[in-house]
């Protein structure tokens, strides 16, 4: 299992939390202290209240939380933002509204899920030619629908 370290920010409300025990992602709330108002298509960054120190080879992926792109329309900007195991700043949330009608988000609301990843890194290698694959260059819907 691998450690992440929080350091709570004075406008940190609620920390992170697993919601049950299988949860893969963590809960990330909103650290703000009025609410604030998101206009259809309108984005805006949304401050967590906390840092993070993150393992050797681990990033943190910070995703939408499906209720309320479904049933709201607010999601990432980003879709899936990474934060790097060498950020140290606050992380903050780039959420929009999709759907066609105003939505406010509220002190210490759960605005996105983060979950903790292994990566590598690739070493590059420039070749002439590529291998062969059954399906080759297609791409875009290529494989049905």
């Amino acid at each position: 299992m691998t450690i992440l370290k929080i350091k709570r920010l004075e406008h940190n409300k609620v920390l992170p939390e697993y919601k049950t025990e299988g949860a893969a992602g963590m809960d990330l709330s909103a650290a703000i202290e009025e609410p604030v108002v998101l206009k259809p298509l309108e984005r805006t960054l949304i401050p967590t209240g906390i840092k993070i120190e993150l393992e050797h080879g681990y990033e943190a992926q910070v995703r939408p939380r499906s209720g309320l792109s479904i049933k709201h329309g607010i999601t990432l900007i980003n879709c899936v933002g990474t934060v790097d195991e060498d950020y140290r700043g606050e992380l903050c949330v780039p959420v929009v509204n999709l759907s066609n009608e105003t939505y406010t988000i509220q002190p210490g609301e759960r605005i996105a899920q983060m979950v903790i990843a292994r990566v590598e890194q690739a070493k590059i290698e420039i070749v002439e030619e590529l291998s062969d694959t059954e399906r080759g260059v297609g791409g875009f819907g290529s494989t049905g629908k």
